[in-house]
């Protein structure tokens, strides 16, 4: 097949990518499949790394429907090229192919009508089995009552397994069952307060399929998450997991280097090899490196203009709910990660919604697998299970900075209180500084959060300062002169001025001007401005700023 150079932004169907856009070939995935894949696998990706297409380049292949036509979207591809013993199982299953992720209900009544409509879907696709005597009369009124959406929750709950065992029975095969976004519904649930029945309800929908069920060929499901099977996946015992940090699978969604490397050879770009890799590489896959693909496919699509193409538009609101949680040792770690550092935490593969809150490690491991951090080191396996964790690029470090950081400052969405804020801060301002300083602290920290005394100040002003790169380098706790500095912020291109910033802590308010004395001096003492001049910075505002509870005082130098 022609392989054509326009890049599919936002298409998810095989057949229309293979006839009408630029292909990036991953049919291997189907060859590692047939391999050796478990009766139930389960592949764990961030949002937009090519789960859907992956499932819908398996549909095109094994359905017994348009089966002949099918075989040409494979001409030329990997998979055709393993030779004809993979060909052969080509068009020769009954395949059931669904996607849970737009059922995202605000309530469980809600989230079964959305269910309900899907199944009427996926039905209405099979709908030739109401001929002939193949069901009998009950099944034929379920199947009538599905498509009507009038079949009770039970019914619906057992609808994708009934569905498989009349479409074995008809075809005299057993199926090949795909499941798109499967937890997309669950962590709706989980935001909005009804997990425990959408637990229960998609307990049962997805184990009477995937559980010793004879009508089963074997199923893919794709999700971001790994749900514990302490609480879905309970008593399955033949599902195989490929997650963002183990498994098999590696190279089945995302680009490869090499791939990528062909990309630019095609569209005469290879001289913007270096660039394309500091923005969207960067994520290590159990030892695999790994490409953005969203973000590729958009930056050929411009024309190679680099930007943060890679964009949730659905949100996350686990994500959000365990920002908004973050302990202020948290903070500090989060905005560290901002200028390239890593954080040790435990690597937890499978997430129990209710316990999530109890355990530190969870926004590590969610960050991880919604692709806002990747792996740098990975456990001993004979030693902790504790792995170095890091943002992965520019363009996820640039999104981690609007999207993370506004979560941990409380903004509203256009963050004109943050900017203004950072103006007064290069302009000298101190006055203004201080007010609105003094307005996050009001908002954001609770008398617990300010007992944490400077290191939780610390980390708050170095998230809020995270909005001032990349044009200007915000760098703490750095040795200078003879000492140590709180925070400095160094200009960048184009930019003049520079800020050190100093923080005490008071126990009384009244002991907050002596405090902020302290700080300021202590930038002149330990002759902090050092570096500054070293870089050739000749403007530099001085900030010594004191803190009690939720009030600070600001001295400028």
């Amino acid at each position: 097949m022609k392989q054509h150079y326009v890049m599919p932004v936002g298409v998810d169907d095989f057949r229309q990518v293979r006839q009408e856009y630029y292909y990036v070939d991953k049919t291997d995935f189907i060859r590692q499949l047939m391999d050796g894949h478990a009766k139930a696998t389960l592949v764990t990706r961030p949002r937009r790394f090519g789960k859907t297409l992956s499932l819908s380049m398996l549909y095109y292949f094994f359905t017994l429907k348009d089966a002949e036509a099918n075989r040409a979207l494979f001409a030329g591809c990997k998979i055709e090229q393993a030779g004809e013993r993979y060909m052969a199982e080509q068009g020769t299953r009954p395949v059931v192919f669904l996607s849970l992720k737009d059922v995202k209900e605000p309530d469980f009544d809600r989230m079964l009508a959305g269910l309900a409509e899907l199944c009427k879907r996926v039905y209405y696709e099979f709908r030739y089995l109401l001929e002939g005597d193949v069901l009998i009369l009950e099944e034929k009124a379920v199947f009538r009552a599905i498509l009507a959406k009038t079949a009770s929750p039970t019914d619906l709950q057992y609808s994708l397994s009934n569905l498989v065992a009349y479409l074995a029975r008809y075809h005299q095969k057993s199926v090949l069952v795909l499941i798109d976004e499967y937890d997309a519904p669950i962590q709706r649930a989980w935001d909005r307060g009804y997990y425990d029945e959408a637990i229960d309800f998609m307990r049962n929908y997805l184990s009477s399929v995937l559980k010793s069920n004879p009508h089963l060929d074997f199923a893919v499901l794709t999700g971001v998450l790994r749900i514990a099977k302490e609480s879905i996946f309970s008593s399955l015992n033949n599902l195989e997991v490929a997650s963002v940090a183990s498994g098999n699978y590696l190279d089945a969604m995302g680009f490869t280097y090499e791939e990528i490397e062909q990309m630019a050879a095609d569209f005469k770009a290879s001289d913007k090899l270096p660039e394309i890799k500091d923005w969207y590489d960067g994520y290590n896959f159990a030892g695999q490196e790994i490409y953005n693909p969203w973000s590729v496919v958009n930056y050929f699509r411009q024309n190679c203009q680099p930007a943060a193409y890679w964009v949730n538009t659905s949100g996350n609101a686990i994500l959000k709910h365990l920002l908004r949680e973050a302990a202020p040792a948290q903070v500090e770690e989060l905005t560290e990660l901002m200028h390239g550092g890593t954080v040790q935490a435990e690597l937890m593969e499978g997430v129990i919604y209710n316990d999530i809150n109890e355990n530190s490690d969870a926004l590590y491991s969610l960050l991880l697998n919604t692709g806002y951090l990747t792996i740098e080191d990975y456990p001993d396996p004979y030693a902790a299970d504790d792995c170095a964790m890091r943002i992965p690029n520019w363009e996820i470090r640039t999104l981690f900075k609007k999207e993370v950081m506004r979560y941990l400052s409380g903004l509203g969405s256009d963050g004109r209180m943050l900017k203004k804020l950072l103006a007064s801060l290069l302009s000298g301002n101190a006055a203004d500084f201080q007010e609105k300083l003094g307005t996050f602290l009001s908002a954001m920290a609770s008398f617990y959060d300010t007992a944490a005394k400077e290191s939780f100040y610390h980390g708050l002003v170095l998230g809020l300062l995270a909005a001032l790169m990349p044009r200007f380098e915000v760098v703490s706790n750095r040795e200078a002169g003879f000492g140590r500095f709180d925070i400095a912020i160094f200009p960048g291109k184009n930019q003049r001025v520079g800020a050190v910033l100093e923080f005490k802590v008071a126990e009384k308010e009244e002991d907050m001007p002596d405090r902020a004395g302290e700080a300021l001096a202590q930038i002149r003492d330990r002759d902090y401005l050092s570096e500054f001049a070293r870089r050739g910075v000749q403007e530099v505002w001085q900030y010594g700023i004191a803190f009690c509870r939720k009030k600070c005082l600001i001295e400028k130098g």
